[in-house]
């Protein structure tokens, strides 16, 4: 008998590849699941080809992919979340931002001025608030509207 996590991981991988046989592309996919604040499960797509078709200009066609594989799978079944990543985009995405913070911080550290960075996704801006919560002199916070939500980087002032 299959697992609810087997039939999601199973409807995942049916619709991931009808999508990139649609773009004749191939593909191979290994999942991951990590348990932080509920289940998460990742779908990790490699692909030999033309990944910056799934990708798309700034993670938009690779937002667009996760978001359709949301859609498709009813919201009782385990884990909670979805990710995919494609050909690692993510994670190097992801090593990116966080030294585009850590450089942003020492800016504000000698200048002692706020610093807005590049809008990004929600996704994107948690990382950027998770890697600078460890800086006491540091806050972080999220202005704007989608699609321009932004983190700023500020020196911390005591209330005291």
């Amino acid at each position: 008998m299959e697992t609810q996590i087997e039939q999601k991981k199973a409807k995942i991988e049916e619709t991931i590849k009808k999508i990139v046989g649609f773009m004749d592309l191939e593909c191979r996919i290994e999942f991951r699941e990590e348990d932080k604040e509920g289940k998460v499960l990742f779908a990790s797509i490699y692909t030999p080809e033309n990944a910056r078709l799934l990708i798309g200009k700034n993670g938009q066609t690779l937002k667009a992919l996760e978001h359709v594989i949301r859609l498709l799978l009813p919201e009782e079944h385990e884990p909670a979340g979805v990710l995919i990543d494609i050909n690692d985009y993510r994670k190097s995405r992801t090593n990116y931002l966080m030294d585009l913070a850590r450089q942003a911080v020492g800016r504000v550290r000698n200048t002692q001025k706020a610093e807005a960075l590049v809008p990004m996704t929600p996704y994107e801006r948690r990382v950027v608030h998770m890697e600078l919560a460890s800086c006491p002199d540091i806050t972080t916070e999220s202005i704007g509207e989608e699609p321009h939500r932004r983190v700023v980087i500020k020196p911390f002032v005591s209330t005291i």
